[in-house]
């Protein structure tokens, strides 16, 4: 099974405008598989292959001329000498579309663009399964619950994988090893651990003290671990909005995962009928509509800015976007059931935010979409940015 990704259409596009593609992502996100699909004319050349790394380091001139154009070169980030030898074979050819990069370390390989490849490169991110990706093959479940226990890595749904035996081998073989290497963890135990209270904190404020004394960790470690959880695509950060309405505004950004399957097995969920009683529903609700966001914002390339807003008297928005003066506000409930009281937040914002136009946004756990006077309130299945 194939599922055509909404970003490979704006990828092919730039094929004829930029020397250098890369494509950036967690492992098992799909890259590989869309880009040969994308790029049949193309060489594919896995970097990971220990012949090929051998190659490419100890001659990378001799590499490059023996795949001088149209080469997919696949894990790039694991031979970092070759991206000055690739900026002069670009820059002397000048042929539009001659490499496809695709690398799994964000930090490794983002880092090696800005110092070496800037100008000459388009750079595009493609995360797990969107809910649009997932409904063009009709795989979208019709609970949120499955949705999440589920989550959204391409192989789950090609091959009909069990979550819980996915994510237990997804765990062990790419976020400790990865993690672990970069980072030179000796004890995994204790990086276990990090990582389950990470889990625990989703959806909440980051606060890197706690999370270090949680963990019987350093401050500086617990930093450095988040940061290459955050370029390995695990994790990702909300910030929030800092406009002041006469109000104390709350600083740090929040926490959140990019695939809810990850971060409900990290809970010990083993099962979608779970969800309903566990204490964190409303976060693993919220984190689905955030990781959403999230993937619609890459895959779609959109560039899109979206933040939080907390103050001091606990008034808060889930979601917070700006246009000139104007805003457009999201408030997340995992209920399948519309009260009034959802929309008490909604309302505090407008008072606060005058003069300035509000639109009001509930995204709920139900199925039904609808337009009020006053509110949009729209089902979990259909979100947009």
């Amino acid at each position: 099974m194939f599922v055509k990704r909404q970003i490979s259409n704006i990828i092919k596009a730039q094929q004829s405008k930029f020397p250098i593609l890369a494509v950036t992502g967690p492992r098992q996100s799909g890259k590989t598989t869309m880009l040969k699909e994308l790029f049949e004319e193309y060489r594919y050349v896995s970097l990971e292959n220990p012949d090929m790394r051998f190659f490419a380091s100890e001659d990378p001139n001799g590499f490059l001329n023996e795949y001088s154009e149209k080469v997919i070169l696949d894990e790039i980030q694991t031979v970092p000498q070759l991206f000055s030898y690739l900026q002069t074979k670009v820059d002397e050819n000048k042929k539009m579309g001659q490499y496809i990069l695709s690398g799994s370390q964000n930090f490794s390989l983002i880092n090696k663009i800005t110092q070496t490849l800037a100008g000459r490169v388009a750079l595009f991110k493609l995360l797990p399964l969107d809910f649009e990706e997932l409904k063009t093959e009709n795989l979208l479940a019709e609970s949120y619950q499955e949705t999440i226990f589920k989550g959204f890595y391409p192989a789950i749904f090609d091959r009909e994988i069990d979550p819980n035996i996915f994510y237990a081998n997804y765990l062990q073989t790419y976020v400790e090893k990865d993690v672990t290497e970069i980072l030179n963890v000796r004890d995994l135990t204790t990086f276990r651990t990090f990582l389950g209270l990470c889990a625990a904190r989703a959806g909440q404020l980051l606060n890197i003290s706690g999370l270090a004394n949680d963990c019987n960790i350093s401050q500086p470690t617990a930093k450095a671990w988040l940061s290459i959880l955050e370029s390995s695509y695990i994790i990702f950060k909300l910030h929030p909005f800092h406009e002041n309405f006469n109000k104390r505004l709350v600083k740090s950004p929040k926490l959140y995962f990019n695939d809810t399957g990850l971060l409900s097995h990290l809970l010990g969920i083993r099962a979608a009928s779970e969800i309903n009683t566990n204490r964190l529903k409303g976060n693993l609700f919220e984190n689905l509509i955030l990781a959403e966001l999230q993937k619609k914002n890459y895959h779609q390339y959109l560039h899109s800015n979206y933040y939080f807003w907390q103050d001091s008297n606990a008034n808060e928005v889930d979601i917070l976007t700006k246009n000139n003066e104007d805003f457009k506000i999201s408030e997340i409930k995992a209920t399948e059931t519309i009260t009034a009281t959802l929309f008490k937040q909604l309302d505090r914002f407008e008072e606060i935010a005058k003069p300035a136009k509000v639109k009001k946004t509930l995204i709920y756990g139900g199925l039904n979409s609808q337009k009020r006077s006053r509110y949009e309130i729209v089902s979990w299945k259909d979100i947009s940015l």
